[in-house]
């Protein structure tokens, strides 16, 4: 075990006896307090905090237990999390067509996009391109939502398991209303493979309590001088893996 976060689940899983827990019928669950309790002898932070040691996203970085017994986490309340048995990630397929030349509907040059490269800047410059209203097909979208918030409660279904969380911390990279549907965008800067689908998943439920109208998921990717988009939907609101892949589209802003 050469990283840090197999050492201590290691010994999380060994001090509460979750190597014979039967995850094919329950979900275990494990607080922060305790993960704390476990843990407090070890002497780097990467080692003992829960806050590290509860950051799996994306599939790989998940603890050699977890890999090898094919669970993964989820927070369901401040300071608690459930250990779960299932697939809890989604792949992110390649776009292997060529970029469709996109003409920015802005008539002027945003100089200050070009300044950094942080995953922010480049949605704000896909939406003030109106690529995204584009790419959705609905000129109405304005952006409302952006942030950390708070979830309400909800439940739902992973596998045969119900879980519910209450309280749990979001963000959404940026979020569009429209007159007929509210889009929800989760944003990388990188290539990414994989994406827990908790990202996608809480914002949908948590969004979908405010509003009546249709509520979607994105994922977006900006790379080197390209723009990936992803669209999914989950076809049940209340099962955790009915996320299923709608459409993508590559794409450079001219």
């Amino acid at each position: 075990m050469t990283r840090a976060i197999d050492r201590s689940w290691y010994k999380i899983f060994q001090d509460y006896n979750i190597y014979n827990h039967d995850f094919n019928n329950h979900t275990f669950y494990i607080t922060a307090k305790q993960i704390k309790v476990a843990c407090q002898n070890f002497t780097e932070t990467g080692e003992k905090e829960p806050r590290i040691l509860c950051k799996q996203d994306p599939r790989e970085k998940r603890p050699q237990v977890f890999i090898d017994n094919n669970l993964f986490l989820l927070p369901v309340r401040n300071g608690q999390y459930a250990i779960i048995k299932e697939e809890g990630y989604i792949d992110i397929p390649k776009i292997d067509k060529s970029a469709t030349i996109y003409n920015s509907q802005l008539d002027f040059t945003l100089d200050i996009s070009l300044v950094g490269n942080s995953e922010m800047q480049h949605l704000d410059f896909a939406y003030a391109s109106s690529l995204i209203r584009t790419f959705m097909d609905d000129n109405t979208l304005v952006l409302t939502i952006r942030g950390r918030k708070y979830t309400p409660e909800f439940s739902f279904y992973v596998g045969k398991q119900k879980i519910t969380a209450k309280s749990v911390q979001t963000e959404v990279d940026a979020g569009y209303e429209g007159k007929k549907q509210v889009v929800l965008v989760e944003a990388k800067n990188q290539n990414t493979e994989n994406i827990i689908i908790r990202q996608l998943f809480y914002p949908f439920k948590q969004w979908q309590l405010h509003t009546n109208q249709k509520v979607v998921t994105r994922f977006f990717e900006k790379n080197n001088d390209l723009y990936f988009l992803w669209q999914f939907n989950f076809e049940d609101a209340d099962n955790y893996n009915s996320i299923k892949l709608v459409k993508n589209g590559c794409y450079k802003i001219n």
